[in-house]
């Protein structure tokens, strides 16, 4: 008994029969693609964040560290944002506008930024302006303080602090798309049990191969029956012709 009779069948793949076996099937790695990309820039579409900008205007405040502290709170307070919605005639409450806002100090320095971040960069530098000029103009009444200047004023920034990532989405989609086909097509082959070539039924049985019989398709069997019936009856024509102009003379 031959040994490969008593041995577990095994699949084995060679390099150049894998980039066949894609080959054969490509149309489902682009299919696959196109449809990770498609879901990717929908997905995309449909969940755009609101593009948001950034505004920094800086002013200084002539005091120690604790009051310091102190003036930066008022910043954000009440009297101070409800001057600056009533001049620029913003539609939103006090809090909804403090949430907009951040007021930190510039490293051990009298030097405080006033950070502004809306989804118009327009506003976002105007909103920040105008409550480092508001503070300034309140702060002595309610503290009885006045060392307070503006060092440099907010510039309208075009460039969005979230921009959005789309772009990468989608390439990452595609290239997850493009993985995912090649490994349906691996997974449909592997399901395939028949042998494709000469060199993998060798490695099979371990038996060299003689010859290799060709696909027989029965269209082809027809066809050739046809002509060769039909090349029949016109040479049998041709001789019963020959006959009878023999006895006619």
């Amino acid at each position: 008994m031959n040994r490969y009779l008593n041995e577990p069948e095994a699949k084995e793949i060679q390099l150049p029969e894998l980039f066949k076996v894609i080959k054969k099937r490509f149309w489902l790695v682009l299919l696959f693609t196109l449809l990770a990309c498609g879901i990717a820039f929908i997905y995309h579409l449909l969940n755009k964040p609101t593009l948001l900008y950034q505004s920094d205007t800086n002013i200084i405040i002539g005091a120690e560290v604790g009051y310091r502290n102190t003036l930066q709170v008022i910043i954000r307070d009440t009297v101070v944002l409800e001057e600056v919605i009533k001049e620029l005639r913003l539609a939103e409450t006090s809090d909804q506008l403090a949430n907009k806002i951040a007021v930190t100090s510039v490293d051990d320095t009298q030097v405080v930024n006033i950070t502004v971040v809306d989804s118009h960069p327009e506003r976002a530098a105007l909103i920040a302006n105008t409550t480092a000029k508001v503070f300034i103009e309140k702060i002595p009444t309610i503290m009885d303080f006045d060392e307070v200047s503006i060092l440099s004023e907010a510039r309208t920034n075009p460039t969005p602090i979230n921009e959005s990532n789309g772009l990468n989405i989608i390439v990452i989609a595609g290239v997850l798309g493009l993985v995912a086909g090649i490994g349906f097509i691996f997974l449909l082959d592997s399901l395939n049990d028949s042998v494709k070539s000469e060199s993998q039924l060798e490695r099979l049985i371990d038996v060299p191969t003689i010859g290799t019989v060709s696909i027989i398709h029965t269209k082809n069997l027809k066809q050739k029956k046809q002509k060769q019936t039909m090349k029949e009856r016109r040479k049998t024509n041709g001789q019963y012709a020959e006959m009878e102009n023999r006895y006619e003379q």
